[in-house]
């Protein structure tokens, strides 16, 4: 890609990133920026990811060859009616929503068809904000593109090249095809955790006993259920029809497998967890999907004073960060005594091996 003039419309946690990235692979290119939140304008223009900081959606993103939407879903309407006065004929618009056929039904209303490539970066983190966001945020996710019917293909090529040189793995597919997709292995998955949560939390004695031994393999699989309400709650909203189809096969299936459970069906049974277990060990072990990995090791240390410090100290000493870490008393479906929690996979690879070298016994996930 020569260089080019892109614009950003929010900078926050995803368009700052993005935003990063394309500063890094495309030093030359201009970058301008829209955001409610000033500061984050300050910042990105003092760090030197942005060129200009626009207080409005004017004249200025008529001349961009790329614009990237980033904002809430709720506002994307708003913006699309702005920019269909000012967009120019070759200028490929796109955005960074986790559901996308809200946003292509409103692209078809408006008649942008011609411009509009539709984007979902498989990438995130619980923090928030431009102030968070780091050049290789995408790097290895996929990047899903769902292009419009009337794009040119010639279009579509060149956001393939973009979202491979920012380092990200691009996806082609119907925007339909996407929304069913997701609602089954991120939507699905969330609301399953939610709803293990708060049943839980229902059941509870009033001394919270539950509470107190739910840590380890259940803490880890509802996981996700930490995650924005205010985000899944309009994931919910705007993707309810795929979203609701896929409950309720699962719905079913959960219905298959306690009459499975009253009949004492053992073969039923048998075949439920053989199964999942060779599907779940045949998907690559790599943080390409839509739900964020943890990069999490294990390992036995011994109940001593010091313990958890010296193992802190080793990692510590040889520049590796610790995100979290800690014992897990609840240790029936675990294999460890610590799990330390990191914020990127290179340093997780780096401890096992460190770890392992200084003799711990150490378990990888």
């Amino acid at each position: 890609m020569n260089s080019k003039r892109i614009g950003f419309i929010g900078l926050g946690l995803i368009g700052g990133s993005i935003a990063r990235a394309i500063r890094r692979c495309f030093p030359s290119s201009e970058i301008l920026a829209y955001d409610t939140d000033r500061d984050s304008l300050s910042l990105a223009m003092a760090d030197g990811i942005i060129d200009y900081a626009c207080t409005k959606i004017d004249e200025h993103y008529g001349t961009c060859d790329y614009i990237f939407l980033c904002t809430p879903v709720s506002y994307n309407s708003g913006y699309l009616s702005s920019l269909k006065e000012i967009l120019r004929p070759g200028c490929i618009l796109t955005d960074v929503g986790s559901v996308k056929t809200d946003i292509h039904l409103k692209i078809i209303e408006l008649g942008l068809e011609a411009n509009f490539i539709g984007g979902h970066p498989m990438a995130g983190s619980e923090k928030t904000g431009f102030s968070n966001s780091t050049a290789h945020l995408v790097e290895n996710a996929y990047y899903v593109l769902t292009p419009s019917a009337k794009v040119p293909d010639e279009a579509v090529q060149r956001m393939r090249e973009m979202v491979a040189a920012i380092g990200a793995i691009p996806i082609i597919l119907g925007y339909q095809e996407h929304d069913y997709i997701t609602a089954s292995v991120s939507h699905l998955p969330h609301i399953i955790a939610a709803s293990l949560v708060n049943l839980i939390k229902v059941s509870d004695s009033e001394d919270g006993l539950m509470k107190t031994i739910a840590a380890g393999g259940f803490k880890d699989i509802t996981r996700i259920a930490s995650s924005s309400p205010v985000m899944w709650q309009q994931i919910c909203l705007t993707n309810g029809e795929n979203i609701s189809r896929i409950l309720g096969d699962y719905i079913d299936y959960l219905g298959a497998i306690r009459q499975a459970l009253d009949s004492g069906n053992q073969s039923e049974l048998y075949d439920l967890f053989y199964t999942a277990r060779e599907y779940r060990n045949s998907i690559p072990n790599a943080s390409l999907g839509p739900i964020k990995k943890v990069f999490a090791v294990y390992c036995d240390i011994i109940d001593e004073a010091g313990g958890i410090a010296t193992i802190a100290t080793i990692l510590a000493s040889n520049n590796i960060s610790i995100k979290n870490i800690g014992i897990i008393h609840n240790r029936e479906f675990e294999e460890g005594v610590l799990r330390i929690e990191f914020y990127e996979e290179d340093p997780s690879l780096k401890a096992v091996e460190l770890l392992r070298k200084y003799r711990y016994t150490v378990y990888e996930r």
